[in-house]
């Protein structure tokens, strides 16, 4: 599964502005904004070698704010959720974004190496669940499919899963996260997701 969270980085990187404008529809927020990006890592030396500074302040500003985690965890934990404490909820929440995020931090630097071609959208009047169909290719690969299922909410549109070649990323993640409650409950699953994290925490930021 991990390599297929560094294979939807680059796509993950390039939705930056879903949430920009809801009037305006999720794949052309998505196409344009993907000059945008690739001309952020492009231009900047520190992104390109690493930097874990940098590339953690660009994921926090440019990914965190148009995905939806409380959505993403609840649905990875599926019939366990409603079984959790408030506490223990949004501590599930909070050690599976930091996992997402450093997945996704780990792959920044090759995000301009991506080419990402976007599917029209079909999208009723005033439909507010859809999914924006995009292929991501690099030179000498063959390109690979990456679905989003956004949700507008107010007058946002967030992203609560991702679907690589037809496969979920909830539901690989809902696999995992039934294994570790049936052996040691939420507590269980929550500090093996911090134990996880806390391995692969960032090291001090490249110069």
């Amino acid at each position: 599964m991990l390599k297929i969270l560094h294979i939807i980085t680059a796509a993950l990187l390039l939705t930056a502005s879903f949430g920009v404008r809801a009037e305006t529809e999720p794949d052309v927020l998505a196409r344009n904004t993907t000059n945008e990006v690739i001309r952020i890592v492009s231009a900047d030396r520190d992104l390109k070698k690493g930097n874990n500074k940098k590339v953690y302040d660009l994921v926090q500003a440019k990914i965190l704010p148009n995905f939806d985690f409380v959505q993403m965890t609840r649905l990875a934990v599926a019939t366990s959720w409603n079984q959790a404490t408030a506490a223990q909820q949004s501590a599930l929440v909070e050690q599976f974004q930091a996992l997402l995020v450093r997945t996704y931090a780990a792959s920044i630097s090759s995000v301009a190496d991506y080419k990402i071609d976007y599917k029209p959208l079909r999208m009723k009047p005033g439909e507010t669940d859809v999914t924006v169909n995009s292929e991501v290719s690099k030179p000498g690969a063959p390109a690979i499919p990456i679905d989003y299922r956004m949700e507008k909410q107010g007058k946002e549109w967030k992203v609560y899963d991702v679907l690589v070649d037809n496969v979920s990323l909830v539901t690989v993640y809902r696999r995992s996260f039934a294994s570790e409650v049936k052996r040691g409950g939420i507590d269980g699953l929550i500090q093996t997701l911090a134990k996880r994290n806390q391995k692969n925490q960032a090291p001090e930021a490249k110069s």
